[in-house]
């Protein structure tokens, strides 16, 4: 027995020797996939007026493609947290690799609206599966000293995957035909395969007894989804209509069944005690306020660049590229640097930097410099890079090391919340915006008037500023509460 013991022993330390020599590959074959699912969050928006075309269907019914990627991985990404810690985080991921690589292409296969929503939702499931593992993976691979730097890595391939979107799809759409927007994932997705294989570490199953806390599954999952419907079709009826309003109170009901039910079951799909620590709390709500803002960026800009300046979507596409270059080139060393001085500081230096870009944003107009435009996508991208990295090591750091699959998809839910949060907030401020400017309802860009669009523009930027402002004193307030303390 003893020396079953110890050859098991053994055989743990040889695999997290292993996994610390292999953690820049490890990170690499998590980050693709982490930058793909993401990517796919975004990269269809700018598709939307082709495939309305393509498949014959109004674009609001378009627009559901987006949706129901995003409203479905945010309902199902706590339970494939929890499934990784009791199962194992890599299993899982290895699993959602291929569920994800098999939706995309099926996603690109033109068989009418209901097949390529089925493709979408075999996306969702298996880009569920990889997000709310990624963080947990990372975490548990990379050691203390390098962790802010691992977590910088996998925060480039998050930004890059979210902010890209709009850029390399327009790319793609002036040489190639929307499928190819979908396509593209499955080379790249094979390669990840290969090489996650090679490089991702046996694991320890944590339990023998695999439990699942069904009324906690559902009720989560219809509070996100039935929430989310109501803002979509809010968005196209108003939203003191019957059906907006009653999907808010429905959803408000099972959020409160949720947490009382999470409160009081033996296994919860939630343990809610993970949120007594205020540092991964505030560190995760920044997280979502940050990202919600910044798909104001991913809404607008299209609009700005093609419509307002007259610039073709391949043009556009370069432009838009420079957010996530700058962060290519700053998230290392956002690391190195979280990993050196105290995080918290960096996260609000991060911030700082992105409350200046916001600012400037609500001075651009139809004749401001492309320069002056490419400065405020550099500054974007160097202050989500020093926020990002840091933030994201905060939360993982301060979460229970048992918790960490529940951690990671409470990162990874932060994040797509925002995204889903972000486009929803920013037409309809800047479609209300624009209705009230000219008097009368307005859904769409305002050909006739640039000004318009210039004005709804600005409102939407400046709540946008709010946000990303009432995130930097939250911020503050934690690094003056810590002083106090200490």
């Amino acid at each position: 027995m003893i020396g079953k013991m110890k050859d098991g022993g053994q055989k743990m330390r040889n695999e997290g020797s292993r996994a610390q020599k292999n953690i820049w590959l490890i990170i690499a074959a998590v980050g693709i996939f982490t930058f793909m699912s993401t990517l796919d969050s975004s990269i269809i928006n700018i598709a939307l007026p082709v495939i309305s075309k393509d498949l014959a269907i109004p674009m609001n019914k378009a627009t559901w493609t987006v949706a129901i990627y995003l409203i479905f991985i945010s309902g199902i990404l706590t339970f494939f947290g929890g499934l990784g810690d009791q199962i194992g985080k890599i299993k899982v991921f290895k699993i959602g690799t291929y569920v994800f690589t098999i939706g995309s292409l099926l996603a690109g296969i033109n068989l009418g609206l209901w097949f390529l929503l089925f493709a979408r939702v075999v996306q969702a499931l298996g880009a569920a599966m990889t997000m709310s593992n990624s963080f947990g993976i990372i975490t548990s691979a990379a050691p203390m000293k390098m962790r802010a730097r691992a977590m910088a890595l996998n925060a480039m391939f998050v930004s890059l995957g979210t902010i890209t979107g709009p850029g390399l799809g327009g790319l793609i759409l002036e040489h190639f035909k929307w499928p190819y927007i979908f396509w593209v994932n499955v080379p790249i997705g094979i390669v990840a395969i290969i090489i996650g294989m090679k490089v991702l570490p046996q694991e320890v199953r944590s339990t023998t007894k695999v439990t699942f806390d069904y009324l906690g599954i559902i009720s989560l999952f219809l509070t996100i989804s039935i929430f989310f419907l109501g803002v979509n079709i809010g968005q196209e009826q108003g939203f003191v209509e019957i059906i907006p309003l009653s999907s808010f109170v429905v959803s408000i009901i099972l959020l409160i069944f949720f947490i009382i039910h999470e409160l009081h079951t033996e296994n919860p799909l939630l343990d809610l005690t993970i949120f007594k620590s205020s540092l991964f709390t505030i560190s995760l709500v920044a997280a979502f306020l940050i990202f919600t803002s910044n798909f104001f960026i991913n809404v607008l800009l299209p609009f700005y660049f093609e419509n307002l300046r007259g610039i073709s979507s391949g043009t556009a596409g370069i432009y838009m590229m420079i957010w996530p270059v700058t962060m290519l080139i700053g998230t290392p060393i956002s690391g190195y640097i979280a990993d050196k001085f105290d995080q918290e500081y960096v996260t609000l230096f991060g911030l700082t930097v992105l409350v200046l870009s916001f600012f400037g944003w609500r001075v651009v107009n139809g004749e401001s410099s492309l320069l002056f435009v490419g400065c405020l996508l550099v500054l974007g991208g160097v202050g989500m890079s020093f926020f990002q990295t840091p933030n994201n090591a905060l939360i993982m750091t301060n979460a229970p090391k048992a918790k960490l699959g529940v951690a990671g998809a409470l990162n990874a839910l932060a994040r797509n919340l925002g995204m889903i949060s972000g486009t929803s907030l920013v037409t309809t401020i800047l479609y209300f915006a624009m209705s009230q400017k000219i008097g009368y309802t307005i859904t769409s860009y305002p050909a006739h008037d640039s000004s318009i669009f210039v004005y709804g523009m600005h409102i939407a930027f400046t709540s946008a500023t709010y946000i990303i402002s009432f995130t930097w004193l939250l911020t503050l307030y934690r690094v003056w509460m810590r002083a106090k303390k200490h």
